[in-house]
C-alpha cells in the first residue's frame, strides 16, 4: 500500500500479528520490499512480529526523485576512490530521516529495525539520530563505512557497477543473475530457476513503478559513497544489537561486520561460514530465531 509521509510517498508492506511488536525492515541498495523473502518474512511473524517491509526512495514502487538528476557514476566512483568528496543528490541521513518519517506516518513511536547492507548503514543512522524510537537493532552484511576497512573483492566491484546489454526485460533479467551469482554464498548456491523467476518479478515490479528504476539505483548508490563514516556514533548507540555476517561476503568483507559488532557496546555478533551477500533459504531460521532473541534483550 502507498504511505503518505511528512517526507515522500512509500510503498509498504505489513504482516503478522496486529498486536505484534513492529519490526521495520530497511533493504539495500536498488532492491526492494520483495527482496525480503517471503519465508523468512513469515519466520520472523511466526516469531511475535508485526512486520513492515517497504520500498526505499528510488525504489520499486515508492517516490522516485528523477528531478534530482543522474550523477555520472564513473567520475563520482573515481573521486570516491580518490578520497574526494562525492557529490550526490542525497545521503543515507535522507534515508534514515525517511525512515522515520514512516514511523510517524504508522503512528509507531518505536520500532524494532531490521537493515540489510546499505539498509543496515541507514538503520544505523536512524539508531543514532533517535536512539529512543529503536527498541533493538538488527544489521546483516553492513558496515560503518570506515575508509580503513577492506573493500570488496573485485568480482562483487565489477557485478555492482556493470549495467545491462539493453533495456529489455530478458536483459535486465540477465543482468540481475550475473550480480546476485557473484554476490552470493558459495556455502548456500541458490537453485538456478529459483533466482532466475525472483530477478524477473523484481524486475517487472520495478518497471511498475515508472522508467527510472537504473537512475535510481545510481542516485543510491551516490549516497552511500558520499556518507561520512559513522564510526564514530557507534560507541554511543545503547540498543541490544545484533551483527549478522557472511565470512565469504565478496561485498562487505567480515572485517565491516566485525567492525561493527566491536564498537557497538554489547553487540552481538553472529559470523557464518559459507554466507555471502544474501539471504539463503537454508539460513532462514538461523536468521529468524537471532533477530527475535536480539529484541527479547529490549527492556521495554
Amino acid at each position: 500500500m502507498q504511505v503518505p509521509t511528512a517526507r515522500l510517498r512509500l510503498e509498504v508492506e505489513q504482516g503478522g500479528p496486529v498486536d505484534g511488536a513492529p519490526l521495520l525492515m530497511i533493504m539495500g541498495l536498488g532492491m526492494q520490499l520483495i527482496d525480503w523473502p517471503e519465508g523468512l518474512v513469515g519466520m520472523l511473524q511466526d516469531r511475535g512480529f508485526r512486520t513492515l517491509r517497504f520500498d526505499n526512495r528510488d525504489a520499486g514502487l515508492s517516490e522516485r526523485f528523477d528531478a534530482l538528476g543522474t550523477p555520472n557514476l564513473a567520475w563520482q566512483g573515481l573521486k570516491h576512490w580518490l578520497h574526494l568528496p562525492v557529490h550526490a543528490p542525497y545521503t543515507l541521513d535522507a534515508l534514515a530521516d525517511d525512515s522515520l518519517a514512516l514511523l510517524d506516518a504508522l503512528g509507531l513511536a518505536r520500532a524494532h529495525v531490521l537493515g540489510i547492507s546499505m539498509g543496515g548503514m541507514v538503520a544505523q543512522l536512524m539508531a543514532a539520530r533517535a536512539p529512543q524510537r529503536v527498541r533493538s537493532l538488527a544489521l546483516m552484511m553492513s558496515s560503518s563505512g570506515a575508509r580503513e576497512l577492506p573493500g570488496p573483492r573485485p568480482v562483487a566491484r565489477e557485478a555492482m557497477l556493470s549495467r545491462p546489454a539493453s533495456s529489455l526485460e530478458d536483459a535486465l533479467v540477465e543482468h540481475q543473475v550475473r550480480v546476485f551469482t557473484a554476490l552470493g554464498s558459495p556455502g548456500f548456491p541458490p537453485e538456478p530457476q529459483a533466482l532466475r523467476e525472483r530477478c524477473r518479478r523484481a524486475v517487472r515490479r520495478a518497471r511498475e513503478g515508472g522508467p527510472g528504476a537504473a537512475a535510481g539505483y545510481v542516485r543510491q548508490l551516490t549516497a552511500v559513497a558520499a556518507s561520512a563514516d559513522r564510526s564514530p556514533l557507534l560507541p554511543g548507540l545503547r540498543m541490544p544489537t545484533l551483527v549478522i555476517h557472511g565470512q565469504d561476503d565478496p561485498l562487505l568483507p567480515p572485517a565491516c561486520g566485525e567492525q561493527l559488532a566491536r564498537l557497538i557496546p554489547g553487540a552481538r555478533l553472529d559470523r557464518i561460514p559459507g554466507l555471502g551477500h544474501d539471504l539463503p533459504p537454508a539460513l532462514w531460521p538461523r536468521f529468524a530465531d537471532a533477530i527475535a532473541a536480539n529484541a527479547l534483550r529490549d527492556p521495554a
